[in-house]
């Protein structure tokens, strides 16, 4: 797997979503205040720096894929390289994080 791309966009993301089984875990690592702002769904929330104690929490998802997002996209490449590290090697960082999500698949969830 280690030519699976470190970035993943939000338009292959949501088709990854939507496609056949396994569907990614989809791991939201910002803020719990971010996340009551604006939430994709079914997005689990557990924030970069709660990440190191909440590890066991994706025990069981070391072969799913996994894809973490954030705001613009900087926290969730730091977060995808240390899953990679840490035995996730399908883990991939959606590029642009939830501001591509709602300009290039739901306008509906807000920007801020």
């Amino acid at each position: 797997m280690a030519d699976l791309p470190l970035e993943i966009s939000a338009v292959d993301t949501a088709a990854a979503l939507r496609g056949p089984a396994p569907r990614p875990v989809l791991l939201d690592c910002r803020t719990p205040e971010e996340f009551a702002t604006a939430s994709i769904d079914g997005a689990v929330l557990i924030p970069m720096q709660e990440l190191t104690e909440r590890i066991g929490e994706l025990a069981g998802h070391e072969n799913r894929p996994l894809i973490v997002h954030c705001h613009h996209g900087m926290r969730s490449l730091r977060v995808t390289r240390w899953l990679r590290d840490h035995g996730f090697p399908l883990a991939q960082s959606m590029a642009g994080g939830i501001e591509a999500w709602t300009t290039h698949i739901d306008p509906s969830v807000p920007r801020y």
